[in-house]
């Protein structure tokens, strides 16, 4: 009778984590700061992976899992976004010449007046992955918190090395030359980043306008009630308002053209 208590309240604990960790982004204004928040919702991200194992060996309720589950998608979009803002601060700093870009430039007496990256608490192997993060979202925006709902809608664990999966080949992508016109159409032009970036938007407006039929509305209003009493919801119901808010945005933006 004790068991399943104890296991909602460590999803609980779970949500503090992560929920703190988002805070101390959110409110980040220095380099020191944002390592704080990545070390947070990395260790966040730890201790929700670790409790869904121990949920999965205790044949504990799925909705439980999942909610450790989605506790660890969450950690790791703050951690994404954290190693995002550390890539901005990092570059801008070595173009101020603040940090060093390869060896530290000296003063004489040999004292050195650029900071080096062991100095500000990175390893060059972390700069190089905030670095892949903040390409993959530049050539492909949202693929992080695409890839994290992919795994979880096919009740996946979403796992660092999926992420990681998925940047690294949206970065790579970003650094590949442009396809020259097609020798089966030599009128073929590449869109633009601009055009890219529209089609994407009609391209999600039309596959949702698709979906959207009165029955899988239903089904989706029904499951909207199963989940008020779910960890986490409030999660949905967030991502749910930035969208409208998105497209609301986008559609003013059209009726006025």
């Amino acid at each position: 009778m004790t068991a399943a208590p104890l296991v909602i309240g460590e999803v609980h604990d779970l949500r503090a984590l992560v929920d703190r960790a988002a805070s101390i982004l959110a409110n980040a204004r220095s380099s020191a700061e944002i390592l704080d928040a990545r070390e947070m919702a990395g260790f966040a991200y730890d201790v929700a992976k670790r409790t869904a194992r121990v949920q999965r060996a205790k044949d504990a309720h799925d909705v439980l899992i999942g909610a450790a589950h989605r506790a660890q998608a969450h950690a790791l979009e703050i951690e994404a976004q954290a190693k995002h803002r550390l890539a901005d601060e990092y570059d801008a700093a070595q173009a101020r010449g603040e940090v060093a870009a390869g060896r530290p430039k000296t003063l004489e007496g040999g004292k050195s007046f650029q900071a080096t990256a062991a100095e500000l608490g990175l390893r060059h192997d972390e700069i190089h992955d905030a670095r892949l993060i903040r390409d993959a979202e530049a050539n492909d925006p949202g693929i992080v918190r695409r890839t994290l709902d992919d795994r979880l809608a096919r009740g996946e664990e979403p796992t660092r090395a999926a992420l990681r999966r998925m940047v690294v080949d949206a970065a790579m992508r970003g650094l590949r030359p442009q396809r020259s016109a097609s020798r089966r159409n030599p009128l073929y032009v590449p869109p633009t980043r601009e055009q890219a970036a529209w089609r994407h938007v009609t391209g999600t407006f039309r596959a949702f306008a698709e979906w959207a039929s009165d029955a899988n509305l239903a089904l989706a209003h029904d499951g909207m009630r199963e989940a008020r009493d779910a960890p986490f919801h409030e999660l949905d119901a967030q991502a749910i308002a930035r969208g409208s808010a998105a497209f609301t945005q986008i559609k003013e933006c059209f009726d006025a053209q």
